[in-house]
C-alpha cells in the first residue's frame, strides 16, 4: 500500500510489533485467570437465565457460591458437569435448586473429565449453533435485502424506556440511520450483575438486558425490512459484566459492541486484572459471532488535549488491535475508535484532525474505524455545532471511515429530539454525497503540514509503545499513560472477582469459538 502521507510502513510495522509484545504479556497474565463474569457467561452459555425470587439472577447465585466457597478457580463447568452426571438435572434446573437452597454444587461426587464433557456438550453445542444461526440470519439479510454505504451512519437512543428507545431507533432508521446504538443507563457498568427483563426506568440511557435486546433487534428487523436496508444493533458490554453481555449480545443478534480492553480502567476505575481477563473472553465470544467491536480510545481525548495527546490514541489502537487478533478476532471486525476532539479555535486544526484520521485509516486499511464527533468543545451555539459536526463528515468520508456516530446540534444543551438527529443524518448524508470520491481525487503535499503531523503522531506512538513494551502495560496503567489518569493494579472496583484457574478449570467454549 501506498501511503499518501508518506508514512513509513517499516516504522508502522515496527510499533505493530511492540504492540504485540504488550499484548502477549498482557495474554500470558489472562491465561491464567478467571473471573466471576467470565464463570457467569458460561453458565449463560449453558442456557442458565432468570433469576431467584429476590430478582438475583441465577447465574450469580451460581457463580457467587463458588467465589464464598473459595472453589472459583476450577471453574462452573467442573462443578455443573459433575452434578448433571450425578443427577441428571440440566443445567437450569441445577441453578434452580441451588437457589432454592436443595442443591450444593460442591458436595456431589468427582466424575471423570470425560463424563462431564459428554454431559455438558448437546447444551455446549446448542449455544454455539444459535450463535451461529443468528450470524447467518445477518448475513443474510445483508445478502438480500441489503445495507448502508460506509461510512454507517450512527446514532444513539437513550430514553431509558426500552419501548420509547423502540420508536425512536425506528423514526432514525427510517430518517436514515445505519447503526442504531442503545445507550445504556448510568452507572450499569459498574454493577456486578446483569438485570432481567424488559426494563422502562434508566437514567441517561436504559439497562442493557437480554430481553431488551430481543426486543429491539426485533423492532430494527422490523423496520429494516420496510426501509430496504439491514439496520445495525449496537449496545455496551464493556463494564464489570463484560464477557456476559457480549454473550447476551451473541444470543440475540446484536451487531456491533462497545468492547474496549483499557476503557472501564480507565474511565470507570475498574480494576485493570480483571478488565483484561473479561476483556479476552468476551472478544472471543464477539469474534464467533460476528459482531464489530468498537474501542473507547475517543475518550482520551475528552481528559486530555487532543493535540498533545493524540499519539496516546494511536497506541491504545495499536494494542487493542493485538488484543483483538489474540481473542481470534478479524480486523474487519475492529471497530477502532479515533476523534474529532480539537479545539475549533485552533490554526489549522482541521488538516491535523484530516491528518490523524487519513493515518488511522491508512495503519489500519481493513478495520472498521469508529470516528467520534466533536463533544469536548461543543457549545450552546447549535449553528457553530452544526459546522463542527459538517466538518467532521467531510473527514469521515474523506478518509473511508467505517462507522460515523452523528455529532447533534444540541450535544451541549439536552438528549436531542428526533428533529435534531434528523438534521444530523441530513447534514452527513448530503456530505457524503457530495464528497464521495474527494479522497481518491487529493493528494497531499509531500512534507506539507498534513503529512508532518501524520508522521509526528506515528513517531511519538512508536516511542511510548516501546516505553509501555519495557514497563509492561499494568505498570504503564499505573503512570496515568492514557488519557492522564492514573490506576492501581491492585485497586479499583471488581478485583474480588479475579481468581487463579486451578487444576480442574475447564472453558471449552474458548477452543471452540476461536477454531469454527
Amino acid at each position: 500500500m501506498k501511503s499518501k502521507l508518506g508514512i513509513d510502513f517499516d516504522k508502522v510495522g515496527h510499533a505493530r510489533e511492540m504492540a504485540r509484545k504488550i499484548a502477549d504479556q498482557v495474554q500470558d497474565f489472562v491465561d491464567g485467570y478467571t473471573t466471576v463474569a467470565v464463570e457467569r457467561t458460561l453458565c449463560r452459555l449453558l442456557g442458565i437465565d432468570g433469576v431467584d425470587v429476590h430478582a438475583v439472577p441465577l447465574p450469580n447465585i451460581l457463580v457467587d457460591e463458588l467465589k464464598e466457597k473459595n472453589v472459583l478457580g476450577e471453574g462452573i463447568l467442573f462443578f455443573l458437569g459433575n452434578v448433571m452426571v450425578e443427577t441428571g438435572m440440566t443445567p437450569q434446573e441445577i441453578a434452580e435448586q441451588v437457589a432454592a437452597g436443595k442443591v450444593d454444587v460442591t458436595r456431589v461426587p468427582v466424575c471423570t473429565p470425560g463424563q462431564r464433557e459428554k454431559a455438558l456438550q448437546p447444551y455446549i453445542e446448542a449455544s454455539i449453533r444459535r450463535i451461529s444461526d443468528n450470524r447467518k440470519r445477518r448475513e443474510n439479510y445483508i445478502a438480500t435485502i441489503g445495507e448502508g454505504a460506509k461510512p454507517y451512519l450512527y446514532v444513539i437512543v437513550a430514553t431509558g424506556n426500552i419501548y420509547e428507545d423502540v420508536v425512536q431507533a425506528q423514526a432514525a432508521a427510517r430518517q436514515g440511520a445505519d447503526v442504531i446504538a442503545v445507550i445504556r443507563t448510568t452507572g450499569q457498568s459498574l454493577l456486578d450483575y446483569v438485570p432481567y427483563g424488559a426494563t422502562t426506568e434508566g437514567f441517561g440511557g436504559t439497562f442493557a438486558t437480554q430481553e431488551n435486546f430481543r426486543i429491539m433487534r426485533k423492532a430494527l428487523d422490523e423496520v429494516g425490512e420496510e426501509v430496504g436496508r439491514y439496520i445495525r444493533l449496537c449496545n455496551y458490554c464493556s463494564g464489570l459484566c463484560m464477557p456476559e453481555i457480549a454473550v447476551m449480545g451473541a444470543l440475540e443478534g446484536l451487531d456491533v459492541m462497545l468492547n474496549d480492553a483499557l476503557y472501564g480502567i480507565l474511565f470507570r476505575d475498574i480494576n485493570m486484572q480483571r478488565t483484561l481477563v473479561d476483556q479476552f473472553m468476551s472478544r472471543v465470544i464477539n469474534g464467533f459471532a460476528g459482531v464489530i467491536i468498537n474501542t473507547g480510545e475517543d475518550n482520551y481525548l475528552t481528559t486530555a488535549d487532543a493535540v498533545e495527546e493524540a499519539h496516546t490514541v494511536l497506541a491504545s489502537d495499536l494494542i487493542n488491535e493485538q488484543l483483538a487478533l489474540l481473542a481470534g478476532l478479524p480486523e474487519e471486525q475492529m471497530g477502532l475508535g479515533h476523534a474529532f476532539e480539537m479545539d475549533p479555535m485552533l490554526e489549522n486544526g482541521f488538516l491535523y484532525e484530516l491528518a490523524q484520521a487519513q493515518m488511522t485509516r491508512e495503519i489500519f486499511p481493513k478495520a472498521t474505524l469508529k470516528y467520534m464527533p466533536p463533544t469536548k468543545f461543543m457549545t450552546g451555539n447549535i449553528f457553530r455545532g452544526h459546522i463542527q459536526d459538517a466538518l467532521f463528515n467531510m473527514i469521515g468520508i474523506w478518509t473511508s471511515q467505517g462507522i460515523q456516530l452523528l455529532g447533534m446540534p444540541t450535544e451541549a444543551i439536552h438528549t436531542p429530539f428526533m428533529s435534531d438527529r434528523y438534521l444530523s443524518i441530513e447534514n452527513a448524508r448530503y456530505i457524503f454525497n457530495n464528497m464521495k470520491n474527494i479522497g481518491d481525487e487529493v493528494v497531499f503535499k509531500e512534507n506539507g503540514i498534513i503529512q508532518n503531523r501524520a508522521k509526528e503522531v506515528l513517531d511519538k506512538a512508536t516511542v511510548l509503545l516501546e516505553k509501555i513494551e519495557r514497563e509492561g502495560l499494568f505498570t504503564a496503567l499505573e503512570k496515568g499513560i492514557f488519557a492522564d489518569i492514573k490506576r492501581p493494579k491492585n485497586g479499583g472496583k471488581g478485583l474480588d472477582g479475579v481468581c487463579p484457574k486451578g487444576k480442574n478449570y475447564s472453558n471449552p467454549f474458548v477452543e471452540i469459538m476461536m477454531n469454527r
